[in-house]
């Protein structure tokens, strides 16, 4: 993602990220209204400029041109950012199936530590939560022989 704020950054963009510097005089593009109205050529402008480009190298130029730019992760590039790791946001929460990976939550305070406690298995806290709602072990069983639980 890039953001262009201002015609100094339009030029800067069309000079030296999309090295085509007469696109900041080409009367489609000569203002920000005309360029919201010309969104489809322009865009197609652009992907054409970046497509022989990578990733690093689009975001190297925009860097060096001073254009505010963010690069959009894919998931598995979130799951291995250096930072989660570096955070230690990752705990180990076991399963009924093994063992697996789990994000601790976002924005704690620093005043408790989270529960990351395993996951239950299917039905492994229903009697307890069904004494908790009244009910006893006769109905329980009722329960379980209707099929409800």
């Amino acid at each position: 993602m890039l953001g262009l704020q201002n015609e100094r950054e339009w030029k800067l963009f069309c000079d030296q990220v999309l090295v085509q510097p007469e696109l900041a005089t080409d009367p489609r593009f000569a203002s920000n209204s005309r360029r919201t109205s010309e969104r489809e050529a322009l865009r197609a402008v652009i992907v054409e400029a970046f497509v022989p480009l990578t990733a690093a190298q689009v975001i190297e130029r925009l860097e060096a041109a001073g254009i505010a730019n963010a690069q959009m992760n894919t998931l598995n590039d979130v799951w291995v950012h250096p930072q989660l790791a570096a955070r230690e946001r990752w705990q180990d929460v076991g399963t009924p199936a093994g063992t697996i990976p789990a994000l601790l939550p976002p924005g704690l305070p620093t005043s408790f530590e989270p529960r990351m406690d395993p996951v239950p298995a299917l039905g492994e806290h229903t009697d307890a939560i069904l004494r908790e709602l009244g009910r006893d072990d006769e109905r329980i069983a009722a329960l379980r022989t209707d099929g409800v639980v």
